[in-house]
């Protein structure tokens, strides 16, 4: 990794290696959902509430702009291509470095989705993107998903493989699913080598199960969290965006994190 590629992973992990990532790409794929309406107010919330770094669009960057501070880093997203109005959830690459370049990002992000009908396309797209930018100093961020029979997994062996696989691709870092017990999430990581971001999914009616999950995976390696819904989509989410910061970087305690919300369902 080049100094360019290492400075930007700087404005998105802190020094402990660490980062609270908001995910705000939803939009392009599902339309202003409640909490991502307004991108000026969500920018504005996680520069409050002490977030790392947001992932969007660049229509989503565009109308929040005002908003970003020096402390919020951009990771852009560089695949998508599909709406639930198709319903076809499968992805594109739309964008290369030069886009990611131009728009000031300090690392690009791809999905691939490893045991997919099409996942030799995905990787040839990831590998494509990744190999651009190396070349410019842009760290990429993948998002690992596993499929098997034609449907996600969260198997922990399934999430192994997708993992080392998106490294072997040439990932920066990864953004991954909790596997379907988090005691499991040791063996998920047991064969990577670089950052584990875990997403949050589905949004989730229990702040502290959610809670309990992101500590656990910190114990067990985890380097921080990339989560949307969890986040934005919840009554206080500047006060679960806090929670969530506290337990990554401050050494919370999940009651610690959930003094911290207020209107907890």
């Amino acid at each position: 990794m080049n100094e360019g590629a290492t400075l930007r992973l700087r404005h998105i992990f802190s020094e402990g290696g660490r980062a609270v990532v908001v995910a705000a790409d939803h939009g392009a794929i599902a339309g202003p959902l409640r909490g991502i309406e307004s991108p000026l107010e969500l920018v504005r919330l996680c520069a409050q509430g002490g977030a790392d770094a947001i992932l969007a669009h660049k229509g989503f960057v565009r109308a929040g702009l005002e908003g970003w501070g020096r402390g919020v880093g951009l990771i852009l997203r560089m695949s998508g291509g599909f709406t639930t109005l198709g319903g076809r959830f499968e992805e594109e690459l739309l964008y290369d470095v030069d886009d990611a370049l131009l728009w000031g990002a300090d690392a690009a992000a791809i999905t691939v989705k490893f045991g997919h009908a099409r996942e030799g396309e995905f990787i040839k797209a990831a590998a494509r993107l990744v190999s651009g930018c190396e070349r410019r100093g842009v760290p990429v961020m993948i998002e690992a998903m596993a499929f098997e029979e034609g449907r996600q997994s969260l198997r922990a062996d399934a999430l192994a493989v997708a993992l080392r696989a998106a490294e072997e691709i040439g990932a920066s870092f990864i953004k991954a699913p909790m596997p379907e017990n988090i005691e499991d999430f040791a063996r998920v990581a047991r064969g990577s080598h670089v950052p584990i971001l875990l997403l949050g999914g589905e949004q989730r009616d229990s702040l502290q199960a959610l809670f309990e999950n992101v500590a656990r995976a910190l114990e067990l390696g985890a380097a921080g969290v990339a989560m949307g819904r969890n986040i934005w989509g919840q009554p206080d989410a500047l006060g679960v965006l806090e929670a969530v910061v506290g337990l990554v970087h401050r050494g919370w305690g999940v009651e610690k994190a959930l003094a911290r919300v207020r209107n907890i369902a």
